[in-house]
């Protein structure tokens, strides 16, 4: 069995009397690609034929850790806008950034295809005030600071991929405007709110993966999106090779949710049992390009192993951990010294640094990475070199007869127990 590991791959031996199974995704058949594109592109001509020419477009799209299949979708929209009336010179891209790094000119190229040097693109920038506009406050008190080019674009177009976020519910849709091309001081707030109310309360249960109902993170997100009230998404979903299997698109919130529920129906894997060890692979790069990102691998992961088990991620992280802040919040070994840090100077590194040191708590987790050894240990984790490296370690942690899950594509597969509800809409 292979299992990617940035863009090389490991050889997996394991006897099948210890394997209790490999966790996959259903991979549904598709049309191709461009067929898929062309019929979501078609469907948003209601909203398309009130365009005018002269209006100013934005899209916002996301960058280049999260690939949407982007080079393919673009194009062919930006084309569709044109026989709107809609010219080259009135529209303009928008990377979803977040609070992510800029993106290089290969990185653009990547995202734009065929548009690259054709269509303006810009970096979103969190941080800088006079590219920020002012739209109001949530219904908690979040103040929504919104990229100044999507505010007062005439016209928003939010692209992306849905698939499974550990406390937003799912990405895609409304998440492309917060965090996407928020502030940093919105982006923090509004994540803020995967935690309880009380001091020393932990997360709330609704900021879960594949939850969407009562979750106060997708809510917070909602009612951002709302202010800008996009004129409609295009939203695709993947297969774990990054083939376009489905794309939705059209009203913002309507479509999202089908979107959501689609992937739940197909990228859920039901489990009878919890295993004493499973071995994860994010699947190779982008989804393991830092450790930020691999952490959804390690997240949806959890949920097949048994408390005080064992679990291997292969994650290469060769871009480090994704922002600079992260590794520092792991001088905290205690978690409600953490969470107590968290509640005076929230960060959202901090949240996934937090949610980390839960799991590496939880159960033993062997990490293969570039990242420098004494730092894994730091994070409360054991470093290995190679899978090889990793089993040997593991079986030191192990019952002799223990059983094992494999779960090549970690990033795109969420296993639930038979005996839980699935995902909540």
């Amino acid at each position: 069995m292979l299992l990617r590991y940035g863009e090389t791959t490991f050889s997996l031996q394991i006897p099948p009397g210890r394997l209790l199974g490999e966790l996959r995704t259903d991979n549904p058949a598709s049309d191709p690609p461009f067929q898929l594109i062309d019929r979501a592109i078609s469907d948003c001509e209601p909203y398309l034929s009130s365009f005018t020419r002269g209006e100013k477009v934005v899209i916002v799209t996301s960058d280049i850790t999260r690939y949407t299949g982007s080079d393919l979708y673009l194009p062919l929209l930006v084309d569709r806008l044109n026989q709107a009336g809609i010219s080259d010179r009135d529209m303009e891209i928008v990377v979803a950034l977040g609070i992510h790094r800029r993106q290089s000119e290969q990185e653009h190229k990547k995202i734009l295809g065929a548009l690259h040097g054709r269509i303006r693109v810009t970096d979103h920038d969190c941080d800088n005030p006079g590219k920020l506009a002012y739209l109001g406050n949530t219904s908690t008190g979040i103040g929504v600071e919104i990229n100044r080019s999507v505010a007062e674009a005439d016209r928003v177009i939010l692209t992306g991929t849905i698939g499974f976020h550990y406390f937003a519910g799912f990405g895609g849709g409304r998440k492309s405007i917060l965090p996407g091309v928020a502030s940093r001081r919105a982006c923090m707030a509004s994540h803020f709110t995967v935690l309880n109310p009380e001091p020393a309360s932990g997360k709330n249960p609704f900021a879960a993966t594949g939850v969407l109902d009562g979750n106060p993170v997708h809510q917070a997100m909602v009612e951002a999106c709302a202010m800008i009230d996009p004129d409609f998404i295009f939203n695709t979903v993947l297969s774990p090779d990054k083939r376009i299997i489905a794309a939705f698109a059209g009203d913002w919130r309507e479509m999202h949710l089908e979107g959501c529920r689609y992937y739940a129906d197909h990228f859920s894997c039901r489990i009878s049992e919890k295993s004493d060890l499973v071995i994860v692979s994010c699947g190779g790069f982008p989804k393991d390009i830092n450790f930020i990102q691999a952490h959804k691998s390690m997240e949806y992961a959890s949920h097949a192993v048994k408390d005080g088990g064992v679990m291997i991620l292969l994650a290469r992280c060769n871009d480090g951990y994704g922002h600079d802040t992260f590794h520092r919040w792991f001088r905290f070994k205690d978690l409600d010294a953490m969470e107590n840090e968290l509640r005076e100077h929230y960060e959202i590194n901090g949240q996934t640094a937090y949610a980390t040191l839960q799991k590496a708590q939880r159960f033993r987790v062997i990490l293969v990475s570039d990242l420098p050894p004494e730092e894994v240990e730091q994070m409360g984790m054991t470093p290995a070199g190679n899978l090889d490296e990793a089993m040997d370690k593991a079986v030191t942690f192990l019952p002799p007869d223990f059983k094992a899950y494999v779960i090549p594509e970690g990033g795109n597969v969420l296993p639930v127990l038979k005996t839980v509800q699935g995902s909540k809409f």
